[in-house]
């Protein structure tokens, strides 16, 4: 997998994502992604930012097919 950004890490890391296999982690990223999202709907100073770190998990989950 590629490297994440400093704060999509810290998103991954928050899921204690060194717990979970490869697939699960696909998955969890996936429900990250779209939490992140839902988030942004809401937090209109950080939206960007939210949707920039949903946008890198779903580019590496698409990465992996």
């Amino acid at each position: 997998m590629t490297e994440l950004s400093p704060a999509a890490q810290a998103v991954l890391d928050a899921l204690f994502m060194e717990e979970l296999n490869g697939p699960q982690q696909l998955v969890a990223r996936a429900h990250a992604a779209a939490a992140l999202r839902a988030a942004a709907l809401y937090c209109k100073r950080d939206r960007l930012q939210l949707i920039a770190i949903a946008s890198e998990f779903d580019s590496q989950e698409n990465n992996n097919d």
